[in-house]
């Protein structure tokens, strides 16, 4: 904050020194023109008088205008040759409108580099406090596992258990390694995402099998939340993805819309797909919380959490969705997210390009 105020004050100061810095080279250059064309009516008006007399003294009219140009001879007459005045006043206003802009164009390049660098430090300090919130949240998410973990192995030390009671705490170790490492799988393949690490196969991939194969894992988790998956994938639908990769995308939006109707007490999760000539899209429809129709951008950015009346995984790392997004763009398909808005629940499309002709 401190910063930012500092960058501030010194920024209105440079503006305000450059408007003061413009407006007298203005003033200066309007002050001078002045001077100029006063200086300049003073020695046309002498010229004026010099032909005159040399008219009274009986030199010829062509003598006249060759010694003093500036000069118009009419007869006994002499003035000021037409258009004299008006170049002067001309060149004035010339030289002003040249400062005017030189000026305007300096101040809005000042400005331009402002708003650029101020957005730059607000970006910066955005991702500074998406990165504290995200290593706050890390920590509890880890803690919570590790704490269990502690439980149950003290719970084993302390005492003997018969075989059920020890089946139940080896299972639930097991989930909460399972957690961890899902955990940090996603921080590292994200890092990977970003350095561009990731490498792809782009083979014909069977989307119904691969499909069915997450949503077998994920059953026991969306029972116990009264969540019910149903699918309607044609088996002869093939998609031109890397097969790691398909997995992994499906594996988040499903976990995502898990997360996203668990809130409401349960609910259905429809996963469905759709065919074009050389595409498929594969719609994940939820009844959860839903998000607001403004925050559909922001779902895919990295660490980006919504609470839980946003539509996004409450508990999550909010690295998901950024990593689905990635391996969607490196496979040469695309994501994206659709809500009517909270409590409307959601509908998540994953597209490939097209394997083949299905049958």
């Amino acid at each position: 904050m401190k910063a930012a105020r500092v960058f501030q004050l010194t920024a209105l100061l440079l503006v305000f020194v450059s408007v003061v810095q413009v407006g007298w080279w203005v003033f200066d250059q309007h002050s001078r023109a002045n001077d100029k064309v006063r200086q300049d009516r003073e020695l046309y008006s002498q010229q004026a008088a010099a032909g005159r007399a040399l008219m009274e003294a009986g030199v010829p009219a062509e003598r006249i205008k060759a010694m003093l140009p500036n000069l118009a001879v009419s007869g006994t007459a002499v003035v000021l040759a037409p258009g004299i005045l008006s170049s002067l006043e001309q060149e004035q206003r010339k030289r002003l409108y040249q400062y005017l802009w030189e000026g305007g164009f300096f101040l809005l390049a000042l400005c331009v580099c402002i708003g650029v660098i101020a957005m730059a430090l607000r970006a910066e300090a955005r991702v500074v406090k998406e990165q504290d919130n995200f290593l706050a949240l890390v920590s509890h998410q880890f803690k919570t596992p590790l704490a269990s973990l502690q439980l149950s192995l003290e719970t084993m030390a302390l005492r003997a258990l018969s075989p059920e009671q020890a089946r139940t705490l080896i299972d639930r170790m097991l989930s909460d390694l399972a957690r961890m490492e899902a955990m940090v799988s996603q921080i590292l393949e994200s890092a990977r995402l970003e350095r561009g690490q990731v490498d792809l196969k782009r083979e014909p991939v069977r989307l119904a099998t691969a499909v069915a194969r997450v949503v077998s894992q994920l059953e026991e988790r969306a029972s116990s939340d009264r969540i019910s998956i149903s699918t309607q994938i044609p088996e002869s639908v093939e998609v031109l993805a890397d097969p790691l990769a398909v997995d992994v995308a499906v594996r988040n939006i499903l976990e995502n819309a898990i997360s996203a109707v668990a809130p409401v007490g349960g609910g259905t999760i429809a996963v469905a797909s759709r065919c074009s000539a050389r595409e498929v899209e594969l719609a994940v429809r939820d009844s959860g919380v839903g998000f607001r129709p403004s925050d559909r951008t922001r779902l895919f950015q990295k660490f980006t959490r919504l609470h839980a009346g946003g539509g996004s995984s409450y508990t999550g790392t909010g690295l998901g969705l950024f990593i689905v997004k990635g391996l969607m763009q490196r496979a040469g398909g695309r994501v994206s997210a659709h809500s009517e808005g909270l409590g409307q629940g959601a509908e998540f499309v994953l597209v490939w390009p097209l394997a083949g002709e299905p049958t």
